[in-house]
């Protein structure tokens, strides 16, 4: 990777005088005298949504690559034009967590703050609205990569992330290039299963966690990518090469190679079809059945 503290700087920020203390000492009982690290680790006294920007100032990060992952543990409240500035500039990503209690605390935000985070009330007031418990997470996140959408980038990703133990966290992420989503997506299928943890689609519900196949059908087959899939031809048909690109694109964890074994499996269920009938080619075009 070519690293060198001219070309990579960390930045970390905490906003509580403790943590920020304990993240000082702990960075070096990890990685030993941070001046001899092959990078630049920095930690600020900060809160991230309100210093982000001027520190990416001070340390002349605007105009090269930057990764922000926003770590929000309960309280999302990064400025949209935060991110918006990020997402136009060069090669740069965005990554921002809901803790598990946000969609259950998220009335003791004020309406003003939700307006800077999400760009507006009439952006976020729908999923606000949202009645029903077990949907009230789905809403408010699918509302956030919206906004991300909004604020420049291409391409967004939204993902539960589920341990063994412990409760959900929620991801989402954007970036404006789509071999970034190839190494995101690859990334996640290389720690999918260390230690339990599991990653899950938003729009599938009641599907076993990826990584947790059942016999079904007749056949081993993965419920998520089948009821993706399902969804994605319940629009009309596609061929084999856009579907591919939609499970790319479009879905917390799915890549194009996944379209064509999910196709074979709906067809082997009666539940589609394919024209023309025989060898499934980029140019084969799926309809449910």
């Amino acid at each position: 990777m070519r690293l060198s503290r001219d070309r990579v700087r960390l930045l970390f920020m905490e906003k509580r005088r403790d943590r920020y203390e304990y993240l000082q000492g702990e960075l070096e009982r990890r990685f030993g005298r941070l001046d001899e690290l092959p990078v630049w680790p920095e930690a600020y006294h900060a809160e991230a949504g309100a210093a982000a920007e001027g520190l990416l100032e001070k340390t002349s990060a605007w105009g090269h690559p930057i990764l922000g992952v926003f770590d929000s543990w309960g309280n999302v409240n990064v400025p949209l034009r935060l991110i918006g500035r990020i997402a136009h500039n060069p090669a740069s990503e965005v990554i921002v967590t809901f803790g598990p209690n946000w969609f259950s605390r998220r009335e003791n935000l004020q309406p003003d703050r939700l307006d800077v985070v999400f760009g507006g009330r009439k952006h976020w007031e729908p999923a606000d609205h949202e009645q029903r418990t077990d949907e009230r997470w789905r809403a408010w996140l699918a509302t956030y990569r919206a906004a991300l959408g909004r604020a420049g980038f291409r391409f967004q990703l939204h993902f539960q992330i589920v341990p063994k133990t412990g409760q959900p966290l929620y991801l989402v992420y954007g970036t404006n290039h789509e071999k970034g989503v190839e190494v995101m997506k690859d990334a996640m299928w290389e720690v999918d299963g260390n230690d339990g943890m599991g990653f899950a689609d938003p729009r599938t519900r009641g599907a076993p966690l990826p990584g947790q196949e059942m016999l079904l059908w007749g056949g081993p087959k993965n419920p998520e990518l089948l009821e993706l899939v399902r969804q994605r031809l319940e629009d009309g048909p596609v061929s084999l090469a856009d579907l591919g690109h939609w499970l790319l694109v479009e879905t917390a964890r799915w890549r194009a190679k996944d379209a064509r074994p999910a196709v074979r499996d709906l067809l082997e269920m009666g539940a589609a079809s394919v024209d023309p009938v025989g060898k499934l080619t980029k140019e084969s075009v799926i309809r449910l059945r």
